[in-house]
């Protein structure tokens, strides 16, 4: 029972808790921010995180989907009793939090027209199909794990940056800046039809619309504002320069950063790229280590 406990912390957490990267950008935000409309929306985003905090309440009415990362030693085991552990200590979370009622009852048909309605308790809510990360990972975030390492990351992703992200081919051209311009081209448009504005955008870009998704949600979890690289501050420069800024009421904090993950990929004219501009109270992260 101990771990369907620390599970359901954790998604309390995540909905409820802002990162300390995350605080420290909206603050220096609001310090270098002249634009009269951003500061007063930079400073009530502010007021909500505050409140969130200290009340244990959800930063955001729309309380996410849950998503599973698991990273893995070599000397550690998953097991089928552990899965379900998983997801019955997210629903016991998603009770506890309480999260907003989502899930759509009936079967397939049902469930594409929500005919039949949703279900009250907030704990029917399913996560996505669980990832499992490797040791070997070749994409940009390396980690420190080590042979008995057994973490689980939990993200909790909101429908509006998810009606805004992408995922489609893009043709290189044997150009790094080629695929970049077209990332940053989606992520300029979707901005500023996203509404809750600053962003914290993820790119990830694979060779299969799977793998390309995955390391952007990878991103999420193991990105840090603290620790951008060369090519993350320059995207992160540019989407600010849209003047979209907080709430679309222009000024200069259109995102607080980036995170750019690069996987493997493959002998082609084409590199699969994914895009998320999540919204101002994600990444909505927690993690678990057992």
């Amino acid at each position: 029972m101990d771990i369907l406990n620390d599970i359901s912390d954790c998604i309390i957490k995540a909905s409820t808790t802002l990162s300390d990267d995350k605080y420290a950008a909206l603050n220096n935000a609001i310090v270098m921010e002249d634009n009269d409309n951003a500061c007063w929306a930079l400073n009530q985003i502010l007021e909500n995180y505050q409140i969130a905090q200290k009340t244990n309440f959800p930063l955001c009415d729309d309380t996410g989907i849950p998503h599973v990362i698991i990273e893995i030693g070599e000397e550690r085991e998953i097991s089928g009793e552990l899965l379900n552990q998983i997801h019955e200590g997210i629903a016991l979370g998603l009770n506890n939090l309480p999260a907003r009622p989502m899930a759509v009852k009936g079967g397939e048909i049902q469930r594409i027209e929500q005919s039949e309605g949703l279900f009250e308790e907030p704990g029917k809510l399913p996560p996505a199909s669980i990832l499992i990360d490797s040791v070997n990972d070749e994409s940009t975030y390396k980690r420190d794990i080590s042979p008995d390492t057994l973490n689980i990351h939990f993200l909790l992703e909101g429908g509006g940056p998810e009606i805004r992200s992408k995922t489609f081919r893009v043709y290189h051209k044997r150009s790094f800046e080629n695929v970049i311009d077209v990332a940053c081209g989606w992520l300029e448009s979707s901005l500023q039809m996203l509404g809750c504005t600053p962003s914290i955008p993820s790119i990830g870009i694979g060779r299969t619309h799977f793998e390309a998704t995955s390391l952007l949600l990878k991103a999420i979890a193991y990105g840090n504002l603290n620790n951008q690289s060369e090519f993350e501050q320059e995207i992160t420069n540019r989407l600010n320069k849209t003047g979209i800024g907080p709430l679309g009421l222009g000024g200069k904090s259109t995102v607080f950063g980036c995170y750019l993950n690069i996987g493997n990929q493959r002998a082609s004219g084409v590199r699969i790229v994914s895009i998320r501009p999540s919204c101002f109270v994600e990444p909505r992260v927690a993690l678990l280590k057992l």
